[in-house]
């Protein structure tokens, strides 16, 4: 019933949000001497809210149309290299360009999609052919198409490596660094063909016993019944995915709000501020970053529960019992696998130390293959996107790459 409350809600106040958004453009259309009054310019504002004041559940555009390589403006284009029900390896083609080191970049299946990482794949377009995981949300997948849990994801990852081919590079932000970290190994134990030359991993749960945040001390503050009784339910029967469990994205961002409330009601504030004065540019930014942030993906109940037990309650792959497919999952196996990790220093969702651990982890690694940064004054959105990313961060992950390429 939880998802159709949402949906019930939703329903409701959509008339309201319809009615604003004529009114807005109402407004638009009379003369500047009229909606240049500051009473209309309130009153505008306070429409553009209303009309705001939703989620949304469709993925936003990446938007990249073209991008300069060596002093030259060349097309982007966005190719679908392989697809399932539950995901696309998307492939951003440069016209005319070639022969350069190609990267995967891991997204999280965390109640976002992965146009989160824009500010990322931005950053390496220029000097790498760049990939992406882009999943979808688990609404929209019908249930014919089966389960989708971890086992699911990490044989995802692998698959999209073998596409991808010999000779690629693995980044992994945020949830997903556990997992790619596990199909690395299971593919250098295997010798895979497809195995990266190097794995970066980016504020990542590897081993979330080390500085416990808020969000690792909810997952373990109630036994996992509770997180299926009271988070999990079904998606409405209006959507293709209607009846699959799901955990929905709108807890989580929920979640995510609650942890720093103070600050996005500062921001909306700022945000009516600046379109009642008309600082078009302020306003902006913070309706792009919104835009994104209120873009949320449903996740299969069975990925997210199997995520909560494994990696945050019994931390799992750092005591060596994570399981593929029946099979445990081997972090000595790791040899060739070049291995960087990035960590922020004033990350809220991922601890100091939870990244770095992998390193430990990583047995027979040799020390020239590792690497770790510990990027100050930034919290976890800023070790993957902002300035300190584009300026600090990936000149040091580039390097990285480049030496091991």
């Amino acid at each position: 019933m939880l998802y159709q409350a949402y949906q019930t809600q939703r329903d409701l106040t959509a008339p309201a949000r319809a009615l604003a958004g004529l009114a807005l453009y109402a407004i638009d259309e009379f003369p500047p001497a009229f909606s240049e009054h500051p009473l209309v310019q309130r009153l505008s504002a306070g429409y553009e809210m209303i009309a705001r004041s939703c989620l949304t559940h469709t993925r936003p555009p990446f938007g990249f149309e073209t991008v300069e390589v060596k002093g030259k403006e060349v097309e982007v284009r966005e190719e679908v290299a392989y697809s399932t029900p539950f995901g696309t390896l998307l492939h951003f083609v440069k016209v005319g360009v070639t022969d350069q080191p190609r990267v995967m970049v891991v997204s999280a299946m965390a109640g976002h999609f992965a146009t989160l990482l824009r500010g990322t794949v931005a950053a390496l377009l220029p000097d790498y052919d760049v990939f992406i995981t882009d999943w979808h949300s688990a609404r929209d997948v019908p249930l014919d198409a089966g389960r989708f849990g971890l086992d699911e994801y990490i044989g995802h990852l692998i698959d999209f490596l073998e596409v991808i081919g010999p000779g690629a590079h693995a980044i992994a932000v945020c949830q997903p660094c556990p997992a790619t970290l596990s199909a690395v190994a299971i593919m250098s134990e295997e010798n895979h063909p497809a195995l990266p030359r190097s794995l970066t991993l980016m504020a990542g749960p590897v081993d979330t016993r080390i500085s416990p945040t808020v969000v690792n001390e909810l997952a373990r503050s109630k036994p996992l019944e509770w997180f299926e009784d009271n988070v999990i339910t079904r998606v409405p029967f209006r959507y293709p995915g209607a009846m699959r469990k799901v955990y929905p994205g709108f807890i989580q961002v929920s979640a995510f709000v609650s942890m720093n409330l103070p600050r996005h009601v500062d921001q909306h504030v700022g945000l009516y501020k600046a379109l009642v004065v008309g600082d078009k540019a302020k306003a902006a930014a913070t309706e792009d970053f919104y835009d994104e942030y209120f873009a949320v993906l449903d996740l299969p109940a069975e990925f997210y529960l199997e995520t909560v037990d494994a990696v945050f309650q019994r931390d799992l792959l750092p005591k060596g019992e994570l399981c593929y497919r029946g099979r445990k999952i081997d972090l000595s196996a790791i040899r060739r696998t070049a291995l960087m990790t990035v960590e922020g220093e004033k990350d809220d969702i991922c601890g100091i130390g939870q990244t770095l651990a992998a390193h430990d982890l990583c047995t027979k690694l040799r020390p020239s293959k590792k690497t770790h940064h510990l990027q100050a004054g930034v919290g976890h959105y800023g070790v993957f996107s902002g300035r300190r990313w584009s300026t600090q961060i990936y000149p040091r992950v580039s390097n990285f790459i480049l030496a091991n390429d």
